[in-house]
């Protein structure tokens, strides 16, 4: 900038006369040392270009004008000094919030002090006499108390878990574990001879059985063996009240879990959210259901990387097109824990409490047909006997087998009333082969 056009800056922003009085020299110039603009911008032994100083002190007659703050925020900016030309930047915002001019200053003030350049920042107003400053009180705790809600935009608000287990981590049940690893795990483990032989991971796999059998134990050790994340999405997180919604939340599911990928996504109590169609009897439920055959078809999204599993304890209640290549087209029967498995869940479930004699192998053999959530509830029944009696005799006593045993007699097994159903479906209803698995188990336990 040329001198003349510093004088005439000087001599428009200069102190102008009131009522033909001057103000006195000494004064404004003891003003302008004591501005709070002139302070901010100048350190005590750093020298001042005399035109800057010029244009500081008619920021200082003129507070209020924003123009001309801008342009001395341009000029400290260029003298390499971010900070004060900040502080005339914040004084034009705090006017004149919207100021394209002010925001792409403070924007390139931001990035010369190195910070992340602010987008549209709004000034927070101060609060009124007597109001809690509750901004302050949240930087204050900020690094102490961590914030009650995350905003991940990689999983949406979805608990998105990476499990641990493994497959080896399942006691027994060698015959779903090689099931498993035939129609998923080792095309996954494979590639070469997946593309050798042209297999397609498309689809995904259901898992059907008994109640309390281990089907979602069976999908967290299969997403821990896959090294992938596990996306559970039940009835509660799809249906809701308003039309249309339900798809929206049905399509959202499935973009986090690509997001998430690889990723598992466990489609629990399948048949709530895929019931027939023909046994719906509002359009929000056929709606859903839509919109399921949508995501899983891949017609307007990648769906590579997720992988599809699916439980249910009503099979046949499951909408036929969901079944259908492309789909849930592999199915796996989870019936009841085998010998080994059994021992394994009471060993696990004795396992922190007090036991002495204890013979697995026996009770094992004696709880042939109970389910895992049976076997859990027997040493529930055990435990509480040997409590019982404790607190009766004075003294602590551990738990042995006269009150396992005790307890396998008191209980029944949960799994009867589903195999009166399920037999009746695998003599009539599998003229396609879907049950083939259900009844081959049937056979073996009508020998036994």
């Amino acid at each position: 900038m040329h001198k003349v056009e510093a004088f005439d800056l000087v001599h428009r922003y200069r102190p102008v006369r009131v009522h033909n009085v001057e103000p006195d020299a000494a004064e404004v110039g003891r003003r302008l040392e004591d501005h709070p603009a002139r302070r901010a911008t100048v350190g005590q032994n750093e020298r001042v270009d005399p035109l800057l100083e010029s244009l500081l002190a008619a920021v200082a007659a003129r507070p209020d004008d924003g123009p001309l703050r801008l342009h001395v925020a341009g000029l400290l900016l260029e003298a390499g000094h971010p900070e004060q030309a900040l502080t005339h930047v914040s004084a034009v915002l705090a006017a004149a919030p919207t100021d394209r001019a002010a925001l792409d200053l403070l924007t390139r003030a931001s990035a010369a002090l190195g910070g992340p350049p602010a987008a549209d920042p709004q000034p927070t107003p101060a609060p009124a006499a007597g109001e809690f400053d509750w901004a302050a009180a949240e930087s204050e705790v900020g690094d102490i108390v961590p914030p009650p809600f995350l905003d991940d935009p990689e999983t949406g608000g979805y608990d998105v878990e990476r499990p641990g287990l493994r497959l080896a981590d399942v006691g027994g049940m060698e015959s779903v574990k090689e099931r498993l690893e035939a129609a998923f795990l080792l095309p996954l483990r494979n590639p070469e001879l997946r593309k050798a032989y042209g297999k397609s991971l498309r689809g995904g796999l259901l898992l059907y059985g008994p109640p309390g059998c281990g089907k979602t134990y069976l999908a967290r050790a299969l997403a821990g063996e896959l090294g992938a994340r596990l996306l559970t999405v039940g009835l509660p997180d799809v249906l809701d009240m308003y039309v249309g919604q339900s798809e929206k939340n049905l399509h959202g599911i499935f973009e986090v879990a690509r997001r998430a990928a690889p990723c598992v996504l466990f489609l629990d109590e399948v048949d709530a959210l895929g019931q027939k169609r023909s046994l719906a009897r509002g359009s929000a439920m056929r709606g859903a259901v839509n919109q399921l055959l949508v995501e899983l078809d891949d017609v307007h999204a990648a769906n590579e990387g997720v992988f599809v599993l699916a439980a249910t304890n009503h099979p046949w209640d499951v909408d036929p097109a969901l079944r259908r290549p492309g789909r849930l087209d592999r199915t796996v029967f989870v019936g009841p824990p085998d010998a080994p498995a059994r021992a394994a869940i009471l060993k696990v479930h004795l396992r922190d409490r007090p036991i002495a004699g204890v013979d697995l192998g026996r009770l094992a053999a004696e709880s042939e047909g109970r389910s895992g959530a049976d076997l859990a509830y027997v040493c529930e029944t055990a435990a509480e006997r040997a409590m019982v009696a404790s607190a009766r005799s004075g003294e602590v006593r551990p738990i042995g087998m006269p009150d396992l045993e005790a307890a396998l007699a008191e209980t029944r097994s949960s799994t009867g009333p589903w195999f009166e159903v399920a037999r009746n479906v695998a003599e009539f209803g599998n003229d396609e082969g879907a049950y083939d698995e259900l009844a081959a188990y049937l056979r073996t336990r009508r020998k036994r």
